[in-house]
């Protein structure tokens, strides 16, 4: 972990899904504002370089992750986790046309990684952070689908996105008594591998250059504009505003 031993003060973050895109620049914004980060990768690719590895497509993965999260913190010296990140996501087309168990199968991997797997990291967390009497700070990132739908062939992705809002407002309604504060974000499309490649799979939209099409800025955001907003969430954000939800869409859906 970096830096624990000459900066224990430093507050501590795990951040799921960060080997690329998003995940990758929140915690390099992270990093930047002195947090020591744990990252976390599915242990395909590029979340090889990851310092903890999970594919969270299992249901024992997201408590096996959280403690060896906490073993990692422990032994560099530190003694909590102060800041949670559920960033991991996948964004994997469901036709409607698909037999009925691949298109169920679909459902139940999606919300697996996109909502499950975050709702127990997220309790775990909340325990932890009772537990040690101060408080902590969950931001998820979640969707522009959340919201305003998405594809015919993405029911599941939507839905998975709005239980991940949903989630965090209650998370903050109960608990911020306990000091534990939680925020959302819900980008629209960023410029990531994951977008792209859907992009490129998706009638509806065509190919990832036609995005910019359906944003009235006139382009997809950056990973580090999202990153930056993930960063004051868990740093900065006032504690008044626990529950919030923050677009970055580039106006292309405004509530």
């Amino acid at each position: 972990m970096d830096d624990q031993e000459t900066n224990p003060a430093a507050p501590t973050a795990l951040v799921t899904g960060s080997t690329r895109g998003i995940g990758k620049a929140i915690a390099d914004r992270l990093r930047q504002r002195g947090v020591h980060v744990l990252t976390h990768g599915s242990g395909d690719g590029p979340a090889g370089r990851a310092q903890l590895s999970a594919d969270l497509d299992d249901p024992a993965a997201p408590a096996q992750l959280w403690s060896d999260a906490l073993a990692a913190v422990r032994a560099a010296g530190g003694k909590r986790i102060d800041i949670l990140v559920n960033n991991a996501g996948l964004f994997d087309a469901a036709p409607i046309d698909l037999s009925d168990i691949a298109w169920l199968d679909a459902w139940d991997r999606t919300l697996r990684i996109n909502l499950s797997s975050a709702a127990q990291l997220s309790r775990l967390a909340v325990r932890h952070w009772q537990e040690g009497g101060a408080g902590g700070r969950l931001v998820n990132i979640a969707s522009r689908a959340a919201y305003r739908g998405d594809s015919p062939d993405h029911w599941h992705y939507a839905a998975a996105k709005s239980g991940l809002v949903a989630m965090g407002k209650t998370i903050a309604r109960h608990y911020a008594g306990d000091g534990i504060l939680a925020y959302t974000v819900c980008p629209g499309f960023v410029d990531t591998a994951m977008v792209g490649d859907g992009a490129n799979a998706r009638p509806d939209i065509g190919a990832a250059a036609d995005l910019a099409r359906d944003i009235p800025l006139g382009r997809v955001a950056e990973p580090e504009e999202i990153a930056r907003i993930a960063a004051f969430c868990a740093l900065d954000a006032p504690e008044s505003m626990t529950g919030a939800v923050i677009d970055a869409n580039g106006a292309s859906f405004v509530r």
